[in-house]
């Protein structure tokens, strides 16, 4: 199978990276599956291109959009080969002040939202012992900062489920990719965002006040390029061995190589009472 035959579906393309890598997978001559709740605002992006894409409305919080989606993917392209859980969204506030309601509801659609289109996605994968699972983490899924406490919970979950099934899946030649990117130029902190305004004075007037008013200071600001994030996406796919993980961003590598090097420094420190902890023979 040539690479251009392979379909790809992408969920949440109204706006940000899914809208930018749905249209990067048409322009290189893919098979296409486009989603989003509104299928109004992306009826443009297949405009043209009708034998070769499909248009769908998907909340992935629905599991009856969820099994009719792939359902009418697989009637008219007979299969799936690259799944892209774009779908998300963000959520800002200290973890003292945020809502459990919000919070909740952002992991039915970035954690939970995420496995139910996967769940769907695999038998037709195994059955034809190939496939391609990119699920969005960020950045926020390896290391943490203020005031998106609930929204790196979402995401290290994410992370941590796809080592798994990177693991489960090898054995049918299903490889899984963990997208890590740090700010880029999508509406992420805007309208896919939702944010608590602070009303304890001590946080205010500390660093949560300083990082949320950041985030609005900084809006289109960002020194990502969601054009390369898309073309960095249509790489991995092409190549026989792609990453399990995939920073994206000077941002993301420097965050997580600082997390990564206090880790190793703690670890060191601690290494005579972590291997006392055994029974000792």
């Amino acid at each position: 199978m040539s690479q251009q035959d392979k379909v790809w579906f992408i969920t949440g393309c109204s706006t940000g990276f899914g809208r930018q890598i749905a249209e990067q997978a048409i322009r290189a001559g893919y098979k296409v599956v486009v989603t989003a709740r509104n299928v109004e605002q992306i009826t443009d992006i297949t405009t043209g291109h009708e034998e070769s894409t499909l248009t769908l409305p998907l909340d992935v919080t629905s599991p009856d959009q969820i099994r009719t989606a792939i359902d009418l993917t697989i009637e008219k392209f007979n299969r799936i080969d690259v799944l892209v859980n774009n779908a998300g969204i963000g959520y800002f506030s200290s973890v003292e002040e945020s809502i459990e309601e919000e919070t909740r509801r952002m992991f039915e659609i970035n954690f939970w939202g995420l496995m139910h289109v996967t769940n769907a996605v695999l038998p037709h994968m195994r059955n034809q012992k190939s496939g391609h699972i990119i699920n969005f983490s960020s950045i926020g899924g390896l290391t943490s900062f203020p005031t998106l406490g609930y929204y790196h919970a979402t995401k290290y979950a994410v992370e941590g489920i796809s080592e798994s099934l990177a693991q489960e899946l090898a054995p049918f030649n299903i490889h899984v990719s963990l997208i890590e990117p740090s700010s880029f130029r999508t509406d992420w902190g805007g309208r896919s965002s939702v944010k608590t305004e602070t009303s304890i004075p001590e946080y205010k007037e500390s660093i949560i006040g300083q990082m949320l008013q950041g985030v609005q200071l900084g809006a289109g600001q960002e020194a990502g390029d969601p054009v390369k994030l898309a073309e960095a996406l249509i790489h991995i796919v092409e190549i026989p061995a792609p990453p399990l993980r995939l920073l994206l961003g000077q941002q993301a590598y420097q965050a997580a190589k600082h997390k990564f090097t206090l880790l190793l420094e703690s670890m060191e420190e601690w290494k005579e009472t972590t291997i006392d902890a055994d029974y000792q023979d």
